[in-house]
């Protein structure tokens, strides 16, 4: 809806009334920021600036802004009764899947991009990939928790530290590579999720998270202060890169080395993330999702869905571990704090739960904007919280939401058979 249909639907009446707020708000945000913006004080020469041209642009700036707001509430709320449309980019997508040529030749461009991209890119450019990839991993990990058996869990970031901190202690004291220390690491995150499932998954809703919170701490605070074993605050440097049939590499190779391992971490993750979801095993996390009390009236065992859930999830955080170890060569418990696990769960929220597609450009927007943001220093992370409330408050079913399949059975014609 253009401004010239808001003014056509909303009547002259409402028009008048979102002028008169915009205007109220201007005047009162001048005024709060007057002291600040208007007011200099020079305590060398003992002089006062008075810059009013600065109050004029604040003023200006906030009644556009605000009616800028109002409207797009307004668009929100006269599209909420209407039967809901697909995004461009949700139907252009649709539309790339159901052709399988369309999809094909998508797949292949992507696919030749990312293994050109380092390539064409700096060492810089690359490093940031591989963290974006590597949120990837996590953020298609927790929304199995999340997005799909509807769990929260507000310590994935503990799973992660276990990946890590196994690979780094066993490449320290016994010489382990990174290729054995891989799948170990996404067993000894399946078991921790299974450890820490079992007695906690018969809560729900906010007293589920509260504990999931307090093991990610549990698990910060014991490699923080378990200093024999973990080197504490200090950390753990020296971490083996990935080497390539033996062979050590410089820092480039290395780092180019790591970036095809991330891809085809991604494709394998992504592989097995859908056929969870499409699978019975998913549907009955979907179920879960929806209604518990349902799902197990329907003969779910609901302790060993939401076991699985959580097992898996950990699996891929025990993975994206090992290879954050491997990455930076130095981990320690500063890397692992609550805001990572915020990081994550964002990623799968403004992404879209449950959507694969919703939760890698979740990761791309959440990891990749606050590195190209750093031309504005301390404007960065104020440039960053504003565009996440402006998707959650304008998409709050994220990015790009997932598409719920719908199952057709069809009967066989038995009626006609007995006939013949």
């Amino acid at each position: 809806m253009s401004f010239v249909e808001f003014f056509l639907s909303a009547g002259c009446d409402s028009v008048a009334h979102a002028f008169k707020k915009s205007f109220l708000a201007a005047i009162w945000f001048v005024f709060l920021t007057f002291p600040i913006m208007v007011i200099r004080v020079n305590t060398i020469e003992n002089t006062v600036a008075w810059h009013w041209e600065r109050m004029a642009y604040v003023a200006i700036s906030i009644f556009f802004g605000s009616f800028v707001w109002r409207w797009l509430l307004a668009r929100k709320e006269l599209k909420k009764d209407e039967t809901r449309e697909e995004s461009k980019v949700e139907s252009l997508l649709t539309r790339i899947q159901s052709n399988t040529i369309l999809k094909l030749v998508a797949v292949g461009v992507i696919l030749l991009a990312a293994l050109a991209f380092p390539k064409v890119f700096n060492l810089y450019q690359t490093n940031i990939m591989i963290s974006c990839l590597v949120y990837i991993v996590l953020g298609l990990g927790l929304n199995i928790v999340v997005g799909l058996a509807g769990l929260l869990d507000l310590g994935y970031v503990a799973f992660y530290a276990v990946g890590a901190y196994a690979y780094a202690l066993c490449n320290m004291h016994w010489d382990i590579g990174f290729w054995y220390m891989l799948p170990i690491g996404a067993v000894l995150g399946a078991i921790c999720g299974i450890i820490l499932g079992f007695p906690v998954l018969r809560l729900r809703g906010d007293y589920l998270a509260i504990v999931t919170l307090g093991f990610g701490e549990i698990i910060r605070l014991v490699l923080e202060n378990w200093g024999e074993v973990t080197m504490g605050p200090s950390g753990i440097s020296g971490i083996d890169r990935p080497a390539l049939f033996g062979m050590k590499m410089g820092v480039i190779a290395s780092t180019q080395y790591m970036y095809y391992i991330m891809i085809g971490l991604v494709i394998f993750t992504i592989f097995c993330v859908n056929r969870l979801q499409n699978s019975r095993i998913g549907r009955a996390w979907l179920a879960l999702r929806e209604d518990e009390i349902a799902c197990q009236a329907m003969g779910i065992d609901k302790m060993k869905t939401k076991l699985m859930a959580f097992s898996l999830g950990a699996t891929w955080a025990g993975m994206a571990g090992v290879v954050f170890a491997a990455k930076t060569t130095f981990i320690n418990p500063a890397s692992f704090t609550f805001w990572e696990s915020a990081i994550i769960l964002s990623v799968v929220v403004i992404g879209g739960m449950g959507s694969i597609r919703g939760v890698i450009a979740g990761a791309i927007i959440l990891i990749l904007v606050p590195e190209y943001l750093r031309d504005f220093a301390e404007f960065r992370m104020l440039l960053f919280g504003a565009i996440m409330v402006l998707v959650m408050v304008f998409r709050p079913q994220g990015l790009i939401s997932a598409k719920r399949k719908i199952y057709k059975y069809e009967a066989a014609n038995t009626a006609g058979g007995a006939n013949e």
